[in-house]
């Protein structure tokens, strides 16, 4: 997961090495540095520049990541359904290969989301006087998501999506308030404008992204990473937004914590507020029972 998040930011050289090594870990976990080096096309001075830049200290300790990283990804699964969805493939096939790429994409966002920054952010969320969250595209429909989430607890937030109103927002935004950009490439224009502006005005900012070298990252305070993978007809989009959700959910959830009392109030007043608006049957099929009142 650290390798493939990297590889955008990497020497051209060092992209080499990345590839051979993503294409089947459990085989370079077996080979000689000297191998790689030949299979990447480059030198052992690069395969070693390639160790430090995903951070671990030389080839020695990467065979021994990749070789416990696999055994830990066969205990969790027993099938490779893969990602890639070719036009063989049937309907229950695609539904096995979307399903898979989504559950993975949770999974592995929950094994690499590192806690100590999700709880700063945690943090600085809980304490914020108004939260911006700038998001285009699928992006846009999770900030809309953390708005609404963070909204029915009471705490001042707006999710914007259109590039000018992103831009004004940001610009009146002052110390004490927080923006989070949510962009899966890190490298959407608009979001890291808007969170560049609300950074120069003080506001403290927090990027969601599946890269972290990726632009979005150089305009944050704060970086939480996701772990998805993009595939055939862009099914890897579902699976960042999935990815998205998970780590949007852990931040609302721990910031709902800081202010107990008052998110269980708010979550039934809301509750309240709409339950008119429900038919009056259970989730069953069967009907509510009248209220009497008593």
């Amino acid at each position: 997961m650290r390798i493939r998040s990297l590889l955008p930011g990497l020497a051209r050289a060092e992209q080499r090495v990345a590839k051979v090594v993503l294409e089947d870990p459990a085989h370079v976990a077996r080979r000689s540095i000297t191998e790689v080096a030949l299979a990447a096309n480059t030198s052992e001075t690069t395969v070693t520049r390639f160790c430090k830049a995903v951070g671990v200290g030389g080839y020695p300790q990467l065979r021994i990541a990749l070789a416990a990283d696999t055994a830990r990804t066969e205990a969790r699964t027993t099938r490779n359904l893969g990602g890639e969805i070719g036009p063989e493939d049937d309907l229950a096939a695609v539904i096995g290969k979307v399903s898979f790429a989504d559950a993975r994409a949770v999974e592995e966002t929950a094994d690499q989301l590192d806690v100590a920054t999700l709880q700063r952010v945690i943090e600085v969320v809980a304490n914020a006087g108004r939260v911006d969250v700038y998001g285009v595209g699928a992006s846009a429909f999770v900030a809309a998501d953390l708005q609404q989430k963070l909204h029915r607890i009471g705490r001042v937030c707006f999710a914007w999506s259109d590039t000018h109103i992103m831009l004004t927002s940001a610009a009146v935004l002052s110390p004490g308030d927080v923006a989070i950009g949510v962009s899966h490439t890190g490298a959407t224009t608009d979001t890291v404008e808007a969170l560049r502006v609300a950074r120069e005005h003080g506001a403290n900012t927090i990027a969601v992204t599946n890269f972290p070298r990726s632009p979005i990252t150089e305009v944050a305070d704060h970086v939480l990473t996701t772990a998805a993978r993009e595939t055939t007809f862009r099914s890897g989009a579902t699976a960042s937004r999935i990815a998205q959700l998970t780590v949007i959910d852990c931040l609302f959830i721990g910031v709902a914590q800081r202010h107990m009392d008052a998110s269980v109030n708010a979550l039934d007043a809301t509750r309240d507020a709409v339950g008119s608006h429900r038919l009056g049957v259970r989730p069953d099929g069967r009907r509510r029972p009248r209220e009497t009142g008593k």
